[in-house]
């Protein structure tokens, strides 16, 4: 009797392993999806000319997020480039963005700066220039990764708190509001002072880009 109460606890403990492996491997199944997904709306040439064009407020930017270094399967790397569109040739920004699944599940979109940017301007027209850098080159832009979770069909997420460090026109600090969606990126950066008044940036919404069509 001993050892027909023992078998069919046994039985029962591999039962609750294998419904324990089979949620873990669901869940990060998931979250291997939910980063694709996002990686591909990321992915492409944008512009914010509409906005612009209805809103003086706002410049027309001409945004590229490339991807590279694409044989990594639990990270995504893009190269992203910002420029005025009037001086397209002249970025005012070039980063490196690294996507991968937190702890928390939420997407971490971690921000890297180039040590040589200008070497890498219009890089995705010649992308074998990307062969020249590694990850352990770039620098990392401490606390200023963006977190995304799925929101409908988009994704939607921000910096944290007052994480992300500046001294850019009089800021200590600078905010990230991000939406992505298939056809178009939202992204709204503000600086702030050290008494939470805003010194740069949009005031009332982010930049909408819409994605170029081919």
């Amino acid at each position: 009797m001993n050892k027909l109460y023992f078998l069919v606890g046994l039985i029962g403990i591999m039962n609750l392993i294998s419904c324990t492996d089979q949620k873990l491997n669901s869940t990060k199944d998931s979250h291997h999806e939910a980063l694709s997904n996002l990686f591909d709306m990321m992915s492409g040439e944008f512009s914010s000319e509409e906005q612009a064009k209805e809103d003086a407020l706002f410049y027309n930017i001409n945004l590229v997020m490339y991807p590279i270094w694409e044989n990594d399967k639990n990270t995504k790397w893009l190269y992203v480039e910002q420029a005025v569109t009037k001086y397209i040739d002249k970025p005012y920004r070039q980063r490196v963005y690294k996507l991968s699944i937190n702890q928390d599940g939420l997407i971490e979109s971690r921000v890297f700066e180039l040590a040589n940017p200008s070497k890498y301007i219009h890089g995705w027209e010649n992308p074998i220039i990307f062969k020249q850098i590694t990850p352990d080159s770039l620098i990392l832009r401490q606390g200023c990764a963006v977190f995304l979770k799925k929101e409908e069909d988009c994704y939607s997420g921000s910096t944290n708190n007052k994480d992300c460090k500046s001294s850019l026109r009089g800021a200590t600090y600078v905010t990230s509001k991000v939406n992505v969606c298939k056809d178009q990126v939202i992204s709204w950066d503000q600086g702030w002072n050290n008494k939470d008044e805003q010194v740069w940036g949009a005031e009332t919404r982010g930049y909408i880009f819409k994605r170029k069509k081919k």
